[in-house]
């Protein structure tokens, strides 16, 4: 049998984790009212990582020899190397900082589609008709999911300065 390539190990330890985690929600306290556990979110969020967990077990076990893939050897030495190398995730982490430090401003929704408008720009580009396309799927993926929470969950989610009591 072949070692355990380093894929292999991660997808292990994620299932030990799901396997944790989904035990944990059983000490999760069910209050007499209601109509649904408090459990029951959890649990589906545990269900679905320990689903993908397993699909990625399964396909750093198949492996595949012929994928190369790149080594700190790859890359240019020093620090613009590694600023190069790892410049989208930097990314998505700087400008989510923007996003959460913006939050009580401007609000879930504001801040939300301007998040992910800018992440898919800086990610995918600004050039031709992007920008539109972009602001289309920002709201797309946005404005569905603050409804639901705002108006058929009752979530307060933040309102922000420019909304208001919204």
């Amino acid at each position: 049998m072949e070692r355990l390539n380093r894929d292999s190990v991660i997808a292990i330890a994620l299932l030990l984790f799901c396997g944790v985690f989904f035990w944990a929600s059983f000490d999760i306290r069910s209050p007499d009212y209601g109509v649904l556990k408090p459990s029951t979110w959890p649990r589906t969020i545990i269900a679905v990582l320990t689903f993908l967990s397993l699909i990625y077990l399964v396909q750093s076990l198949r492996g595949n020899p012929e994928i190369a893939t790149a080594s700190k050897s790859d890359r240019e030495p020093g620090i613009r190397g590694w600023i190069d190398h790892w410049r989208n995730p930097l990314w998505c982490f700087g400008l989510f900082f923007v996003y959460l430090s913006l939050l009580p401003v401007l609000g879930m929704l504001i801040d939300g589609i301007l998040f992910v408008w800018l992440l898919m720009g800086v990610l995918g580009g600004f050039d031709g008709k992007k920008p539109l396309f972009h602001l289309f799927f920002a709201m797309l993926a946005i404005v569905p999911m603050w409804s639901l929470f705002t108006f058929a969950l009752g979530v307060i989610l933040p309102p922000g300065m420019i909304l208001g009591n919204f």
